[in-house]
């Protein structure tokens, strides 16, 4: 490395952000990039550390090491070539991974870990800055076409691999825009979308053709798909809610997170959405302690709640982990999002029993407390109590992909969690040419999970094509 000593000398730095007041002013990014220099700084804390699981610990294999050390010697285009190398979209992890590159760094045993997620932010906005991200079209074309359905970041890492590998690789995607749950899941406050614009318009320069509005499996048939095209790789995600099927749950104002959020970032995307949920003047509360209840909370405050209230099922977690005991693995602890930092009351081990209210809108919530004995929960007695609710959004994560429509007309086998059945070597479902890989197939997980599954569904594709494949795993 090129400054052995730097993790004695510097602490972690942490990215400038607006002030919550100021940010819920706007839907906006407000976290900034580091500096050249204070990112080489941090670039200098990498150890020399021998065996980096960092590495291990990111799904991808971020060549992690290599790159901090460029940024220390301010060698940026080498450090982008090498970040590159790995993963497609580092604009999209350096702001929304949750890094458990950073949970397995060696110098997280004992004292803070290197800000690789920081680091991995500023290379790839002076990358853009820089004019250094040009498309990459393929030498030469194979002649075979490719249809990758669905164009989240498991479908767009799978379709520009392929494109590069000189396939005919067509996306279709259901929504009116290119991006999946990065387009219509994850608020602009946290990821804006002229990011994903800016990456599709690189694919399309490559060879990559965009089909918005087509939904295979109901405006277009799946055998369609599958009698038109060389491959077919199904990478719809994993959109199934999780319901909570309790007395009152059918009453207005008990809606999926799925229902408020992506009408807000179609609001600012510029479109008119008639009878918009928001939560404006409300008492909201958000049924789910995930990133998807974090986003529901910051939407909220954004849209000028009265009050947010979070609940989660589980106990609350502690706020710092026992590091000697599950290092380098990712721990649970308590984590305060942004969202929650600009106003939330959170409340742990809370069960909803049901839903009241009057002229079918929900007005109040019935909870109780639960405890966990042996792995059961089991309610606190005497522990009932009510809350005001105007919104209430279930939070509690997705079960798999929608059964119907696509997975039935394409009549493939599925595992025992609903997802479509493939193995992480091949890819292949069981049906003759069609290949599975993101939440489709893994079930709900992260992006950073997401461009892995792609990457490499895209080289067992390319294998099965043409015999042999250059593209990395």
């Amino acid at each position: 490395m090129g400054k052995v000593t730097g993790f004695m000398e510097y602490t972690r730095l942490h990215e400038a952000a607006e002030k919550p007041q100021e940010r819920l002013k706007h839907w906006r990014e407000f976290v900034g990039h580091l500096s050249d220099q204070d990112a080489g700084t941090q670039g200098a804390r990498c150890m020399d550390c021998g065996t980096p699981f960092c590495m291990s610990g990111c799904p991808i294999n971020n060549i992690i090491p290599d790159w901090n050390d460029l940024v220390f010697r301010q060698d940026w285009q080498r450090a982008i070539d090498t970040l590159h190398s790995t993963n497609n979209f580092p604009e999209f992890t350096g702001r929304v991974c949750p890094a458990p590159c950073e949970a397995a760094c060696t110098l997280n045993i004992n004292n803070d870990p290197v800000g690789i997620k920081s680091i991995e932010h500023a290379i790839i906005d002076k990358a853009w800055e820089s004019g250094w991200v040009k498309p990459q079209p393929a030498a030469a074309k194979t002649g075979k076409r490719v249809a990758v359905i669905g164009s989240g970041p498991a479908g767009l890492a799978c379709a520009q691999q392929l494109a590069r590998a000189g396939h005919d690789v067509v996306v279709f995607e259901k929504a009116d825009r290119v991006g999946g749950l990065l387009r219509y899941g994850i608020p602009d406050f946290k990821m804006e979308k002229h990011l994903i614009d800016r990456r599709t318009e690189q694919m399309r320069a490559e060879g990559v053709e965009f089909r918005t509005g087509q939904h295979v499996g109901k405006d277009i048939a799946m055998k369609k798909i599958v009698d038109e095209f060389d491959a077919v790789v199904m990478s719809g995600g994993a959109e199934q809610p999780r319901d909570l099927p309790v007395p009152g749950r059918e009453l207005a104002g008990v809606h999926f997170a799925m229902d408020f959020l992506p009408q807000q970032n179609k609001v600012v995307a510029g479109d008119k959405i008639d009878g918009q949920l928001k939560a404006t003047g409300k008492h909201v509360i958000v049924i789910g302690g995930g990133d998807t209840g974090s986003d529901c909370v910051g939407t909220s405050n954004r849209h000028g709640a009265a009050s947010v209230t979070q609940f989660e099922l589980l106990p609350q977690p502690p706020e710092k982990e026992n590091k000697p005991m599950v290092w380098p693995y990712w721990p649970v602890k308590l984590r305060t999002s942004s969202s929650h930092e600009e106003g939330c009351q959170r409340d742990w081990s809370v069960a909803t029993k049901r839903f009241e209210g009057k002229n079918g809108k929900v007005e109040k919530l019935v909870a109780a407390r639960v405890e966990w004995k042996d792995g059961k929960m089991q309610e606190v007695p005497g522990s009932e109590f009510t809350l005001k609710a105007d919104l209430v959004l279930l939070a509690m994560g997705f079960v798999g992909p929608v059964p119907t429509g696509l997975l039935e007309q394409a009549g493939v086998e599925k595992d025992s969690r609903g997802n479509v059945k493939a193995d992480t070597e091949n890819y292949r479902t069981s049906v003759a040419k069609v290949f599975a890989a993101g939440d489709m197939r893994r079930g709900q997980s992260l992006v950073v999970w997401a461009i892995r599954e792609g990457r490499q569904c895209a080289r067992a594709v390319d294998e099965f094509l043409t015999g042999s494949s250059e593209l990395p795993r």
